[in-house]
């Protein structure tokens, strides 16, 4: 298990086959940074073109169609002192005709970031308002089928731009492989998002990330899988928003019945009464559902993961 210092010095705006930057093995360690969404670094330069720039992609070795990738958030941050947000909720998101009251604002809405204090503030349009940083990671994935690229707007079995706040430091997720070596890309950083990210953004922000690969050899999964200290998760990346939904719980109860032993009828009567739904983005072409379960739950009926 080795530990690796990278310094990106291309990015990519979608998710796909291309050249990997750098060759580790499960059970390694990355510290690199990512750029925000339009492509501004730690300095607030242009260091790429906007659109969620991706770092990466990583190689992992041994990696190959079948198997499954797991990567752990074990660090992120933001690494300057500024954010932005979009000023308007998305109109897919009102019902038609909704009048906003105030015209659209092309330049972002700037946030101070404290990162001593750990907190995000936007004085002019929010006075008093102060909210503690959740830093999330918005867009990654790894290469997805057949040799395509995927643009980073959108979300699929691969992962992509699922935008939901869930994904902060600690949790694992793990995705299915289709590329030799998986090829694993992120970026897109959050110091906050609300549910949906309904502006079109969280608070953008350049971010120093840490993270830990490991393969789960021969065994295939169907859409992102997560887990943090509390709960299973999946999401599932759509549209129409039932077509996500659809998606997510039917990983869940596969994922329940293949590695926690659950009958089918177990699996259906637990989630009838104990399942959650958080959502993630609706904004973009796909949108995203996660469908998720407490592990507490699965201690009380002595379901253990297999494996």
């Amino acid at each position: 298990m080795a530990h690796h210092d990278f310094t990106p010095d291309c990015y990519y705006n979608n998710i796909g086959w291309h050249d990997p930057v750098l060759e580790i093995a499960p059970g390694d360690t990355v510290s690199t940074t990512t750029v925000d969404a339009r492509g501004w670094d730690q300095n607030g330069e242009q260091a790429a073109t906007r659109g969620n720039p991706m770092t990466g992609p990583f190689y992992i070795a041994g990696a190959e169609e079948g198997d499954t990738f797991v990567v752990h958030f074990d660090k992120l941050w933001p690494n300057r002192d500024w954010g932005w947000t979009g000023h308007q909720i998305a109109p897919n998101v009102l019902d038609p005709g909704f009048d906003p009251g105030f015209t659209k604002v092309d330049e972002p809405l700037r946030w101070p970031i404290d990162l001593e204090a750990g907190t995000a503030t936007q004085p002019d349009t929010l006075p008093g308002l102060v909210l503690p940083l959740r830093p999330m990671v918005g867009c990654f994935g790894i290469a997805p089928p057949r040799g395509q690229a995927i643009s980073t707007a959108t979300s699929s079995t691969h992962g992509g731009n699922m935008d939901y706040n869930g994904f902060v430091e600690g949790v694992t997720v793990y995705l299915p492989v289709e590329a030799p070596g998986a090829l694993f890309h992120l970026g897109d950083g959050h110091a906050v998002q609300g549910d949906g990210e309904i502006v079109g953004t969280g608070i953008e922000i350049s971010f120093d990330v840490t993270f830990s690969v490991d393969l789960i050899k021969g065994k295939r999964i169907g859409w992102p899988r997560g887990e943090n200290d509390t709960h299973i998760f999946v999401a599932g990346n759509a549209r129409p928003l039932d077509q996500c939904v659809e998606h997510a719980s039917s990983e869940l109860v596969r994922w329940l019945e293949a590695d926690y032993g659950l009958s089918s009828q177990t699996a259906h009567a637990l989630l009838g009464q104990c399942v959650e739904y958080d959502m993630g983005n609706v904004f973009d072409p796909a949108y995203t559902m996660v469908c998720k379960v407490a592990k507490s739950l699965l201690g009380q009926l002595g379901a253990e993961r297999a494996g």
